[in-house]
């Protein structure tokens, strides 16, 4: 078997908020175009007008995703400087009212809000995606079945939304409630083949109900338009180091898996149920309650699982250069993930006698300097 590309791409997205009051802020045309000049078309606006998205150039390994990322970052930051405003890489705001916010104007996403109303409305959400070059069509949708497994580990790791409009949601991905209300969502199905997938895009595009592939919002799909398996479960890492950590992972455990079946072997596919089980755990619990080991049948510890991870991943992290990116996810473990992180600044405040508005503006001062952090 001809092996892949194993190629990397990420995009992430951003909030935007002004640097005085800490509040979200919508972002100027010219901020955009500053953004796009800078960085060579590689920033755009998202769906909202408080929101930015940046996303890298295919990168060979995860040395060039460090670069893209750190430009890509710091870019965003010193023109939005300029602006009076900050990003921050978190998946909610922590006390900003969804109601109060602007959609873009755009045509793409005024179609979309006409299309989910009030759902579309409540989309104050960011998230990361990783794509991995993955050429084979059939080879893609084999290994989109076996990575589901893997899809709430990357979600524990990453999960930095525990905050809504000001409450504490006690989840540690509240992104994903919000995200799952949108249709096309969630686990994919378990598919046979390519040509299983193009005949379901196909019905919905000949029905009307989408333009192409690129609205079939699943955890993981092959992307609309790049020969790359696309993860899109995570919340967006605060921290750079964390988002090429997850990013490492993703690449690894494909490659692990395209292993297997060069040596006739395959990862068990569960049922969406029982993966479903350990999506749930990872956004309400994130790593504080473990994950379910299926052949185990036990609730295992996540630090154990990041170790056994490690371990199944050496061999391929090792082929595509990202060891230390993957066991920095030790680091994610021992420290927390931003959901973690942003929880004990609130509570530290809040021990100091800071009321309940303050200690919120707190979490906001601390993912505005953590979003510099590596570059």
């Amino acid at each position: 078997m001809t092996a892949p590309a194993f190629s990397l791409g990420i995009e992430e997205e951003y909030l935007l908020v002004d640097t005085e009051t800490l509040e979200l802020a919508n972002a100027p045309e010219s901020l955009i175009g500053e953004c796009a000049s800078a960085a060579g078309g590689q920033v755009s606006p998202e769906f909202l007008q408080c929101q930015i998205e940046i996303g890298t150039k295919v990168c060979a390994d995860i040395g060039m995703a460090r670069e893209e990322l750190k430009r890509l970052r710091s870019t965003v930051a010193r023109c939005a400087a300029r602006h009076g405003l900050a990003p921050i890489a978190a998946s909610c705001h922590p006390f900003a009212d969804w109601k109060r916010q602007s959609h873009t104007d755009r045509s793409r996403y005024n179609e979309l809000e006409q299309a989910l109303a009030g759902v579309a409305r409540r989309l104050l959400i960011c998230g990361m995606h990783v794509h991995v070059g993955i050429e084979d069509p059939a080879r893609r949708i084999d290994l989109m079945n076996q990575l589901c497994y893997f899809l709430p580990h990357l979600l524990a790791l990453s999960a930095s939304s525990p905050f809504w409009m000001g409450q504490d949601t006690g989840l540690a991905s509240y992104r994903l409630t919000v995200f799952d209300n949108l249709p096309r969502t969630g686990l994919p199905p378990h598919l046979n083949s390519w040509d299983e997938f193009e005949r379901i895009a196909e019905v919905m595009v000949k029905l009307g109900i989408i333009e192409d592939s690129s609205k079939i919002w699943w955890d993981l799909r092959p992307s609309s338009r790049f020969p790359t398996l696309e993860t899109r479960i995570c919340d967006v890492p605060t921290r750079l180091e964390h988002t090429l950590g997850i990013a490492a992972l993703t690449q690894c455990f494909t490659r692990m898996l395209w292993r297997l079946a060069a040596r006739n072997q395959r990862w068990r596919v569960y049922d969406n149920v029982l993966v479903g089980e350990n999506r749930w755990r990872a956004q309400r619990y994130g790593m504080s309650e473990g994950m379910i080991d299926f052949g185990r049948r036990e609730i295992v510890p996540f630090a154990d699982l990041a170790e056994e991870m490690i371990g199944l991943l050496e061999e391929d992290a090792e082929a595509l250069g990202c060891l230390a990116e993957v066991e920095g996810v030790r680091g994610i473990v021992a420290e927390g993930n931003s959901a973690d992180r942003q929880r004990a600044v609130h509570r530290d405040r809040l021990a100091a006698g800071e009321d309940m508005e303050s200690a919120n503006r707190a979490v906001v001062r601390y993912l505005i300097e953590a979003f510099h952090d590596g570059l």
